[in-house]
Parts: structure tokens; C-alpha cells; sequence
């Protein structure tokens, strides 16, 4: 008969084989809790189980939101509608629940500079990483300057195979840096990579018919916009600085009586 030091023994030898933490941490205390509270043993092991499928979930989305290398966490629950009135509320729900990304759609901000584009952005990556998908942000100029340094060490078609394999490739700041003539080339080559297969979304502080202000090339210029508003979902934050409003809403920092 094997004694309860021995099963224990023998439980952590193979969850550490198995690769099994919850199961080597918890396996006697949920016993334990189980014997008292007369759980049968597949009722145990079932709880057992759950325990170390919610640990491994969780494990997966906080590595997938550190490998999105976002610049700050920022959640669409968090996001005050009612200081963005032209953002539809409908319109956000749906796309938190990555149908869009199945679909290989394409996610358009555009709005001025403080009116809340890239927390929606953000947002939408966090939603994506607590999904389980694989999520990556960066910005426009870091995009087209870390394909140009792959270009120069023969790396491009690897890294841009990369870029394919994400789910979600956030692209922010669309706009704000002017693009060379290579550089526009190269973030072209990721746009054409993904088209009808994996999901962008971009924020840009101009609207469509200005981005020739940061693409040189006519024809450049209509083939990126082409790839982007295809079958896109295209959200305007408008005008209105989300930034300023927000800030008015909150509540005065109390003072002391003395100053």
C-alpha cells in the first residue's frame, strides 16, 4: 500500500516530468481540501486539472503580452466613450472579440494627435494577447528602421516571414515620421505579406489623402492605402483632444488647508 509521503513523492516526480507546476505545487493541498469537504476523486482530480489549465492560460497571456512589446498597458474597458463621441461603443465591442483577426481584416484609427488612438490600439492588442494570439506593436518609423537594418545584414525575408506568422501587427504613428522612399518600400513588403491573411491595425494622425506627406511616391502611397482600407474597419476619433477631456473629468487633487 502506498503511504501518503511516497503518493507525494511520487506526484511531484512526474508533474515535474510532465511539466505539470500547478499539479507539483497544489496536488496535496487540493487533496487535502478534498478529503474534507468528501469531493470523490474524479471531482479532485477534475479541480486539479482546472487549477493548472487557468495557471497555464494565464502563463500564455502574460507572455503573450510581453512579447507584444507594448509600450503601456492600456485597456479598452478603460477607454471613457463619452469623451469620444465619433467612436462607436457597438463598433469597439465587436472588434474585442477578434473576429476581425479570424477574417484577416484590416483596423483603421484616424484622428488628431490626443484624441485616443492609441489606447483604442493598445486595447485591441491586449484584448487579442487575452485570446491567446500572437501580438506585436511597434511604431511606423521603428517598423521601417528595423527592416532597412535586416535589409543590410540579409535578414529581410526572414524577419519579414516573422511579421506574416503574427496574428495582430499594430502599427502606430502613422503619420507623425516621414518615410523614405526605402523605408515605405520595406513597411510595403509587410503590408503585402499579410493582405487577406493576418490582421493589422494602424493609428494615423492624417487622413488618406495626406499620407503623401509622409510617402514620397505617388503610386507608393495609393498602393499602402489600398492594402490597409481593404475590407477595413475604419474608426474616426475626430478632433477633440480624448486627453483633455479625460483629465477635466477627474476629480481636483485635494490640498492641504495650509497651502
Amino acid at each position: 500500500m502506498t503511504t501518503d509521503t511516497a503518493a507525494a513523492a511520487s506526484i511531484q516526480a512526474s508533474a515535474r516530468e510532465l511539466k505539470l507546476p500547478i499539479v507539483r505545487s497544489q496536488a496535496c493541498e487540493l487533496a487535502a481540501d478534498a478529503q474534507r469537504s468528501s469531493v470523490t476523486y474524479l471531482g479532485f482530480l477534475a479541480d486539479l486539472l482546472e487549477a493548472e489549465v487557468d495557471a497555464r492560460t494565464e502563463r500564455r497571456r502574460q507572455r503573450r503580452v510581453n512579447e507584444a512589446k507594448f509600450p503601456r498597458l492600456k485597456r479598452l474597458a478603460d477607454f471613457d466613450l463619452n469623451a469620444a463621441s465619433t467612436v462607436n461603443p457597438a463598433t469597439m465591442a465587436t472588434l474585442a472579440a477578434g473576429d476581425y483577426i479570424d477574417a484577416g481584416d484590416p483596423v483603421v484609427l484616424l484622428g488628431d494627435s490626443g484624441t485616443g488612438k492609441s489606447h483604442l490600439l493598445i486595447g485591441l492588442g491586449l484584448a487579442a494577447c487575452e485570446q491567446g494570439r500572437r501580438v506585436r506593436y511597434i511604431t511606423a518609423a521603428q517598423l521601417a528602421n528595423e527592416l532597412a537594418e535586416a535589409a543590410d545584414d540579409r535578414k529581410l525575408s526572414r524577419l519579414v516571414a516573422r511579421y506574416g506568422r503574427i496574428d495582430l501587427l499594430l502599427l502606430d504613428e502613422v503619420g507623425y515620421v516621414k518615410l523614405d522612399t526605402r523605408g515605405a518600400e520595406l513597411v510595403f513588403q509587410i503590408l503585402t505579406e499579410r493582405e487577406e491573411k493576418a490582421s493589422i491595425a494602424l493609428a494615423s494622425n492624417l487622413p488618406f489623402s495626406e499620407w503623401g506627406q509622409i510617402i514620397a511616391d505617388p503610386r507608393l502611397v495609393a498602393a499602402i492605402v489600398d492594402r490597409v482600407t481593404f475590407n477595413a474597419h475604419i474608426i474616426e476619433t475626430g478632433t477633440d483632444s480624448y486627453r483633455l477631456k479625460t483629465s477635466r473629468r477627474k476629480p481636483p487633487t485635494s490640498r492641504s488647508q495650509n497651502t
